[in-house]
């Protein structure tokens, strides 16, 4: 996967401005590698005036950016994803370091990103707008898709390279700038690998920044400049509604995507292996540590018992340890922090008002064993809330009007159902307060056209093409 010298390689974090790399406000802080627990490299948090800088010069360098053809455009973006790809057996080891996530995690995020930027690339290419019918004789209404301007771009750690992509690929190709803010977790793959690369690709000076630093610090800064056109956050859903409560009070764009308690529906029809297989997946992939996780399983009562024990079975296999170092299934959680906060937070509590542990519940560390809990109750705290960890909560119902209340009980993201029946599913679905459900599956689609309205607004021009009449007054009769 990795060389040695690779893996040992120390990485800075700088903030990066109009095409230059400089030091940041604060003294260096470490980045860990996750599993190890020791500095892979070092960071800074990016000072206020750094921000300004840094919005300022992108909204210099954004018309020039916007004026650029399409075709030119098109060969950034594809020299952008060649570096990726150059740097691959790095940056798989660099993910797996800084994130924590396995191998297969890494490949995955990695390949998102290169993907996201291509797809990119050849989508400005096919749509800048449209022809609208004429509203009179001899007139021509176009349609055009004009860039935002200057994007603030705040990522998460959890995939911070491909959450990044997905508004910086779209958003760089239909001709704006962005000014990105990683997470302090991961500032190396989520920021400066990324400006490293957009350098080398020949992305123009100013058009994109990279300003790593901490929320209160660096973050707080970037969403508050006046010069940011659009505020594109991904996180948790109480910095999510601060930002959209000053977006809302600034008259400013805002677009966010929060966590959510999921829920992960089996009704009494469903194809039991099928759905405990489904259920790791959707549980347990990267510790569990994304917004799509599933985190409340919502069982009829009738297929309870082998659903469990389909699951429990699966995740007794499953080996936990260093993904760089050894051939695990699950990585480390990715602070102490969080491991606390939903094991001391969430499921000890759940424990203590009766949930059963059956499998898991312990840790070493930051490498804490998949748990599966039954006789969870829709009053406990592991329930209600999102978990973010590597806990698949069983909640038994005795009725589909029953898992559907539950289902809906909490504010979600993604949900699935499984059934035997496709069409009962879709009937079901179509009662979930969701924007994305899966029937017997559970996956998650990013991009395509709906692209073109998130990173641009729409310019009408009418063209007037042959003689008009007015009225009298109108001509100075």
């Amino acid at each position: 996967m990795s060389s040695a010298n690779s893996t040992r390689a120390q990485y800075t974090a700088e903030v990066f401005i109009d095409g230059r790399f400089e030091r940041p406000g604060s003294d260096w802080l470490p980045v860990l590698d996750k599993a190890a627990g020791e500095a892979l490299g070092r960071y800074g948090n990016a000072s206020a005036e750094q921000v300004d800088r840094a919005v300022t010069t992108a909204r210099r360098a954004q018309p020039a950016w916007a004026d650029t053809d399409a075709n030119t455009r098109c060969e950034v973006l594809r020299a952008f994803a060649a570096e990726l790809e150059r740097r691959r057996e790095e940056l798989i080891a660099l993910i797996i370091r800084e994130t924590g996530g396995t191998a297969e995690k890494a490949e995955e995020e990695l390949g998102q990103s290169v993907n996201q930027l291509l797809n990119s690339a050849t989508q400005l290419t096919e749509n800048a707008g449209a022809i609208l019918p004429p509203y009179k004789q001899g007139k021509i209404s176009l349609s055009f898709a004009v860039p935002l301007g200057v994007i603030g771009l705040i990522v998460p750690w959890n995939y911070p390279m491909s959450l990044a992509m997905r508004a910086l690929a779209p958003g760089l190709a239909y001709g704006n700038a962005v000014v990105l803010k990683p997470a302090e977790l991961t500032p190396i793959a989520g920021g400066q690998v990324l400006a490293e690369a957009a350098s080398a690709a020949g992305v123009p000076e100013g058009v994109f920044a990279v300003l790593p630093g901490d929320g209160p610090t660096t973050g707080s800064a970037l969403y508050h400049h006046p010069g940011l056109d659009l505020i594109h956050f991904t996180g948790s859903f109480e910095v999510g509604s601060a930002i959209t409560e000053y977006a809302g009070r600034a008259g400013k764009a805002v677009v966010t995507e929060l966590g959510g308690d999921n829920a992960f529906v089996v009704l009494d029809d469903a194809d039991v292996d099928q759905a405990a297989s489904c259920a790791l997946w959707s549980s347990l992939w990267y510790q569990g540590q994304t917004c799509i996780s599933a985190g409340r399983h919502i069982v009829h009562r009738s297929v309870a018992d082998a659903y469990t024990e389909a699951v429990v079975e699966r995740v007794r296999k499953l080996r936990v340890g260093d993904p760089l170092r050894d051939s695990v299934d699950l990585g480390p959680v990715i602070t102490a922090r969080q491991l606390a906060r939903f094991h001391e937070g969430l499921v000890e509590p759940s424990i203590a008002a009766g949930a059963k542990v059956a499998v898991g519940g312990t840790h070493d560390g930051l490498f804490y064993q998949p748990t599966v809990l039954t006789d969870v109750t829709a009053e406990m705290p592991i329930f209600r809330e999102e978990t973010f960890g590597p806990v698949i909560p069983i909640t038994v119902v005795d009725s589909r009007a029953d898992a559907l209340d539950l289902a809906n009980r909490h504010r979600t993201l993604m949900n699935s159902v499984f059934t035997g029946d496709p069409l009962r599913g879709i009937e079901f679905a179509q009662r979930i307060a969701s924007n994305e459900v899966h029937i017997n599956d559970g996956y998650a689609r990013h991009g395509g056209e709906g692209q073109l309205a998130s990173f641009t607004r729409r310019q009408w021009i009418g063209v007037q093409t042959s003689p008009t009449s007015y009225p009298a007054w109108a001509q100075g009769d």
